[in-house]
């Protein structure tokens, strides 16, 4: 129970600073809202404020709970003193008062569920590993850390900051309350949005069917972003509405920090942002007949406020302002192109999902293979397209379209809850033509949205919320022991922390949640480097990654002062690499020498791997074939030779290789040669080599889960890989290369 006084105030005192920023920065703009609109917006714009703040402190190494306690005491203060929080402007329109009053009703029963399971300790699969892992370990630095090796600090963390405030007091659970602000935010900015506008019946409908939606309730109600992300994209169109009939420029600067907020919480609601901007201020103009540049360079500056910070940590961090994105656009040794490449289509091509036709069903009904359900109800979504013959409805589904365009790069059912808000209310625009239909379906869709109620319908595997968790959310049940019962993850987490000394690093294929440990966790998937170390890894027992290929050139003595093998084919997936480029005099080989200068394109940041005397490592194009690829040795003087041997793998039978040498001008021309292509049997001794390597990478951990590739080579062969087997846990093994 000592727990919940600290959850409580860490989420409650990061909300109250977000509010007294947000009020601070209305009063300074004067922007005449509405009385019911300010705190909503105080809270959104506020929040913006408030992650950048943390973003400037994190960059500077500030990260200490007094530094924390003292900043946000101090905006508290300045909001008090300058009695910011009190009423100015007219009321909204009235709620219809039965209705408003059964809305409530139902309202209150959920927010109770998902008060207390954010309360809950942490068990979401994002949340308690990269979401919050970061942050915790921001916090442990002190500081925002440069991490080239994990994907996910590479993204824009502008929700997370926010979490990092409360997660320092109240720890993972206060962050999760932080999300269920967002999460109250969301319906009430669309009944706000509503009343405005004349149809604030069916504004209470449709904030219902958004706030009881299964996937809503369960990913705000978790450290996500994507609740966030819906409440601050909705906020922005809320804002240009507002600006379209009612023109300011102070009104432009907090649609500025809106949008540059939605970048910095996630790349695909920046640009969902850019959209929404882009299709409502040169439209106004048009209407106006009048071009004005004005408008579109505070909107522009304000939005970079907050969101080019992120752009240049990349950029000098990553050499990527949009990393791990666009790397073919700004090549990086921290993100592989074709891992990118197979992240893109993996995201647009759920495993599971026979077509996406099944998409509707999945996202309503079923739930188990795109990740939850927004609940049956919207199945009655394409109803909504006839509220486009009003204007009301005309601009809903712009600003659906324009948060539900980035869902065609990911699939999964949460990355709808962006455009949800305004389909939700074009829906409930044509239902409200009948008052006791639209209410039916509200009480429907309460029950069938209902934990207990889904299983009857949907798929066992439906991410979904469980119970109500009230014990572990009071802490009755202690964290450890409700983890321990609830979630494996955590006691693999548990296990690492015990076995492995602190300042040590965990080589897994798949994700644990590293928010429950102080250990880095290198998942292989999540960085270049990472991707080396689990291809090395898989050398010994996989046969088209071993180097057996022996592919010879034979020509006439040359004198050569640089010389370089290309690869001529294009068009197959196949990755180019080299184990070893070796090149003979006679029968001697030329040793290689310090100043030998090595090149490769692409990927100049492994060539020296072909070039290291290891057959268990290589260089590889990590991309598929196309024609220029090459590798090359620049001698540093002239050097008698008559031919190469390059050990290559049979994973890459669509090859096509010559030899070229330079002349003193730098000209490249073809070395005519025989070659010779033969395999050969693999070393001996690859496993001891592969364990050699890893310790020579400052990587002594690894873990094997039960769906790895190769998994029972190392139960089977513990001595060839010179390996010890420390724990077990869920039959995930954890292993110290000795």
């Amino acid at each position: 129970m000592t727990q919940v006084p600290a959850i409580l105030f860490g989420a409650s005192f990061t909300v109250a600073v977000c509010v007294a920023a947000g009020l601070l920065l209305l009063r300074a703009l004067g922007i005449p809202l509405k009385r019911g609109e300010r705190w909503i917006f105080a809270f959104l714009g506020g929040a913006a404020l408030v992650e950048l703040a943390l973003f400037i402190l994190g960059i500077t190494g500030l990260y200490y709970r007094p530094v924390l306690l003292a900043a946000g005491f101090a905006v508290l203060a300045a909001a008090w003193a300058l009695k910011a929080h009190r009423p100015i402007g007219e009321p909204l329109p009235p709620l219809p008062r039965r209705a408003g009053i059964a809305a409530a009703a139902v309202a209150a029963a959920y927010a109770i569920l998902y008060f207390f399971y954010a309360m809950a300790p942490e068990t979401s699969p994002d949340g308690s590993t990269y979401h919050l892992g970061l942050v915790a370990r921001y916090l442990r630095a002190h500081g925002m850390e440069r991490l080239p090796h994990h994907m996910y600090a590479h993204l824009s963390q502008g929700v997370e900051m926010l979490y990092l405030m409360a997660f320092s007091f109240g720890r993972h659970s206060a962050a999760a309350l932080v999300h269920l602000a967002f999460l109250i935010t969301l319906p009430a900015v669309i009944v706000a949005y509503a009343r405005r506008y004349g149809f604030a019946g069916a504004g209470l409908a449709a904030a219902l069917f958004v706030f009881l939606s299964p996937v809503v309730g369960m990913d705000g109600s978790t450290a996500y972003n994507d609740v966030a992300v819906a409440a601050i994209l909705f906020g922005l169109f809320y804002l240009l509405r507002i600006w379209w009939e009612e023109p300011s420029d102070r009104l432009l600067i907090l649609i500025g920090l809106l949008a540059g907020f939605a970048y910095a919480a996630k790349y695909t609601a920046g640009a969902s942002a850019v959209l929404l901007v882009a299709a409502t201020l040169p439209a106004r103009m048009a209407r106006d007949r009048r071009f004005q540049l004005r408008p579109i360079l505070i909107t522009a500056a304000c939005a970079l406020a907050l969101a080019a910070p992120w752009m240049l940590r990349n950029l000098a961090w990553y050499d990527n302002p949009f990393s791990p994105f666009f790397n073919r656009w700004f090549p990086n040794p921290y993100i592989h192109i074709s891992f990118e490449q197979a992240y893109g289509r993996q995201l647009r091509n759920y495993p599971g999902l026979e077509s996406h036709w099944d998409i509707p069903l999945e996202v309503t009904v079923r739930g188990g293979v795109l990740g939850g359900l927004v609940g049956p109800l919207f199945l009655l979504a394409p109803l909504g397209l006839l509220a486009l013959r009003n204007r009301e409805g005309r601009w809903l589904w712009l600003g659906a379209l324009c948060a539900g365009l980035p869902y065609a790069f990911n699939i999964g059912t949460r990355f709808l809850i962006p455009p949800l808000p305004f389909a939700a209310l074009a829906m409930a625009l044509v239902l409200m033509r009948l008052p006791r239909l639209t209410a039916g379906l509200v009480l429907l869709h309460a029950v069938l949205s209902w934990p207990s109620a889904i299983p009857r319908y949907a798929s066992p595997y439906a991410w979904r919320i469980d119970g109500l968790r009230w014990k572990a959310a009071l802490r009755i049940e202690p964290e450890d022991a409700f983890l321990r019962r609830v979630f494996p993850g955590y006691t693999v987490a548990r296990m690492v922390e015990e076995k492995v000394p602190p300042g040590e690093r965990v080589l897994t294929f798949n994700q644990i949640p590293e928010a429950y440990t102080t250990r880095e966790i290198l998942v292989v998937y999540q960085g270049a480097w990472n991707e080396v170390l689990g291809d090395m890894l898989w050398t010994p027992f996989n046969p088209a990654a071993q180097p057996v290929r022996h592919i010879r050139f034979r020509f006439p003595r040359k004198r050569l002062r640089r010389i370089r093998a290309v690869q001529t084919a294009g068009g197959a997936p196949d990755h180019w690499s080299i184990a070893e480029f070796r090149v003979y005099r006679g029968d001697k080989e030329l040793p290689r020498r310090p100043e030998w200068r090595l090149r490769a394109h692409p990927n100049p940041w492994d060539v020296q791997r072909a070039f290291d005397n290891s057959p268990v490592t290589r260089w590889r194009s990590w991309q598929a074939l196309f024609a220029g690829m090459w590798v090359e040795i620049d001698f540093g003087r002239t050097e008698e030779a008559d031919s190469v041997l390059l050990v290559c793998s049979p994973d890459q039978p669509n090859i096509r290789l010559r030899l070229e040498a330079a002349s003193e001008k730098g000209d490249w021309s073809e070395i005519p040669a025989e070659i010779e292509d033969q395999t050969v049997r693999p070393p001996r001794g690859m496993r001891r080599m592969v364990a050699a390597e890893m310790k020579r990478a400052g990587v002594r951990y690894f873990l094997v889960h039960p769906n790895d590739y190769g998994k029972e080579d190392y139960r089977e062969r513990p001595a060839a890989w010179r390996v010890s087997l420390l724990g077990e846990a869920f039959g995930i093994r954890l292993y110290r290369f000795d």
